[in-house]
């Protein structure tokens, strides 16, 4: 169980959604955030081969981060390592969503 941690989930649509280039790049580039020293765990993903109503599949790649608090993914946003996935990366998605929770139970 995950108890009393920050996660951070984001979801990536490709503006060149077919090109498995442009999604091996973003997931390269997602690599290079594990040397992130706040990250506590983190999973890069795609979306899996289920079929629900409630599912979306339609982003590209998923990434995940888990955070012993809050200050540390605020501290995240701003590390040079992040701050260059965006320069590098940000040209290949055309959305992003963000979940961002905290825990409920204190």
């Amino acid at each position: 169980m995950i108890e009393r941690k920050f996660i951070h989930h984001v979801y990536f649509w490709l503006k060149n959604g077919d090109r498995k280039e442009d999604r091996v790049q973003l997931i390269e580039g997602l690599k290079k955030l594990v040397a992130i020293n706040t990250i506590r765990l983190h999973h890069i993903g795609v979306p899996a081969d289920t079929n629900r109503d409630v599912i979306d599949t339609s982003y590209a790649v998923s990434w995940l981060a888990i955070f012993d608090n809050e200050a540390d993914q605020a501290s995240y946003q701003t590390d040079p390592i992040h701050l260059q996935f965006v320069e590098e990366c940000a040209h290949l998605w055309a959305k992003v969503t963000v979940y961002d929770s905290a825990d409920a139970i204190k």
